[in-house]
């Protein structure tokens, strides 16, 4: 499909998105002029609530104009979900030509408006049917083909910002619908060594370098938290290195650091989780699918900051070999853990993953993100993701990005006393407190002691975040999360 940006209407089918405010009646009055259709019946029938939609034939002719309701805001976020489940919901019907108007939208707001209408449409085509047989009776959608095209209408005066940011919003959704299909593959399909055969070509296509760490290298680089967690399984553990640095930049160029749990099926281990939905713990590597986006994004976009990577990489199953209850482990802090739980695994991983970036690598800043815990789904439901760290600025930083990109998030303490249940008898440390609350804040505390007192760390719990409903699917699938938000911190942060 190709995305232009025009300052005039040239596609015969336009898309009005409308936000429910005080300019509401005005504007429906101008397109009753444009559509042939009564003014009051346009005011009384459409209200511009989230997600409505209303399609008008002009009079006398086959040119659509869909109304879409934005509800009470207007912002990217807002635009982009709307028109995601616009276009999911009616891809089937669209035309092959077809243009949506922003021009009614203050002048100021419009480049990110763009950005989020382009990302919008395209997260929209995403088909979650992997393995599906094709059905003949049912051709693929005419629009998102290749001779399709979307056209965004914007003020003259804003059309070079708006097209640099809808490139921006297009690569932004192809990184994302990229880290889709990793977290909805199926666990026989998505297994530590199929997971860095994509890493490696998305490396290789984007421009950023893969180096990996088989079984045997990880054991002998002392990673051995990640290899107890993984040696149950005859998919053996591995070890992914990113790193992304730019070609050109002048001055010193700001190194981010970025770790992502990458369970890429958990049964829990011998600590066995219930069967009802352990078949969506294909999900536990969306921590991982997040970095891998974000690091395809920051290449394609050309990001002037440097970005290194950490995806430790396991199956938790069980067999003879399998980790157990009570055991103790080393990692390669150096400091021993008793294995309470063996479904606790993905701190193990991190733990490891946390100790090697930093003692490779000096990142200015340091975040980890695991579907870590359903602590912080109780605690914070499937809306926003859990934000623990100890430094201000980098909470504070963070959080502006999540609202911005629409990717929330909401802080929990890292408190002392969350880390006294952490205590062990006979090792340095356990790895589950076993008690039935605050788990998700003794889990940070936990990966907090494999963090070298590092001054700008923060860990991301998106639990809840990574898989949740959408239009995509009849139950949960995945959401994205995680590029548009890191994407988001790492350009303010170098100050673009």
């Amino acid at each position: 499909m190709t995305v232009n940006i025009l300052d005039h209407i040239q596609a015969a089918h336009l898309v009005v998105p409308l936000p429910q405010n005080d300019a509401l009646a005005d504007r429906l009055a101008t397109l009753s002029e444009q559509t042939g259709h009564q003014a009051t019946a346009l005011q009384q029938d459409f209200r511009a609530d989230a997600k409505e939609l209303l399609m008008l034939y002009v009079a006398g002719s086959d040119t659509r104009f869909y109304l879409l309701g934005l509800g009470k805001k207007s912002n990217g976020p807002d635009l982009q979900n709307a028109l995601r489940g616009f276009c999911h919901r009616n891809k089937a019907k669209l035309p092959l030509q077809l243009a949506i108007d922003l021009r009614h939208f203050p002048q100021q707001d419009i480049p990110r408006l763009t950005d989020a209408a382009v990302a919008g449409m395209l997260l929209g085509l995403y088909d979650l049917g992997l393995y599906r047989s094709p059905d003949p009776a049912k051709p693929a959608p005419a629009f998102g083909s290749a001779n399709s095209t979307l056209s965004i209408i914007v003020p003259t005066e804003v059309l070079g910002e708006a097209q640099s940011a809808a490139r921006r919003g297009e690569t932004l959704a192809r990184a994302t619908l990229t880290i889709l299909n990793f977290v909805n593959a199926a666990g026989n399909k998505k297994t530590p060594a199929q997971l860095v055969q994509w890493v490696t070509e998305a490396g290789q296509q984007y421009g950023f370098s893969v180096r990996t760490l088989d079984h045997l290298a990880l054991q002998a680089e002392g990673l051995e938290a990640l290899w107890q967690v993984g040696k149950g399984s005859p998919n053996l553990p591995a070890f992914i290195i990113l790193d992304y640095t730019p070609e050109h930049t002048t001055g010193k160029t700001p190194v981010v650091g970025l770790v992502g749990k990458g369970v890429t099926f958990d049964t829990g281990g011998i600590s066995l989780k219930p069967s009802a939905n352990m078949h969506l713990m294909k999900s536990d590597m969306g921590g991982a699918a997040a970095v891998i986006g974000t690091f395809i994004a920051a290449a394609a976009l050309r990001l002037p900051a440097r970005i290194v990577g950490a995806i430790p990489t396991a199956e938790n199953m069980i067999d003879g070999n399998a980790l157990k209850p009570g055991d103790v482990i080393g990692s390669l802090a150096g400091k021993t853990i008793e294995v309470t739980d063996t479904d606790a695994e993905g701190r193990l991983i991190l733990a490891d993953a946390l100790s090697w970036l930093l003692k490779h690598e000096q990142p200015e800043v340091l975040i980890d993100l695991a579907t870590l815990t359903g602590s912080v789904i109780r605690a914070l439901g499937y809306t926003a993701a859990g934000l623990f760290t100890a430094n201000d600025d980098l909470a504070e930083a963070l959080l502006r990005a999540g609202d911005a990109a629409g990717e929330r998030l909401w802080r929990l303490p890292l408190w002392e006393e969350y880390g006294a249940d952490l205590k062990s008898d006979v090792a340095d440390l356990r790895n589950y407190t076993g008690k039935p609350v605050a788990e998700c804040i003794s889990a940070a505390k936990f990966l907090e002691h494999f963090t070298a007192s590092h001054a700008a760390w923060a860990h991301l719990d998106i639990a809840g975040t990574a898989f949740g409903d959408s239009e995509y699917a009849q139950g949960k699938s995945a959401t994205g999360y995680g590029v548009r938000l890191l994407i988001e911190f790492i350009e303010r942060r170098i100050g673009r």
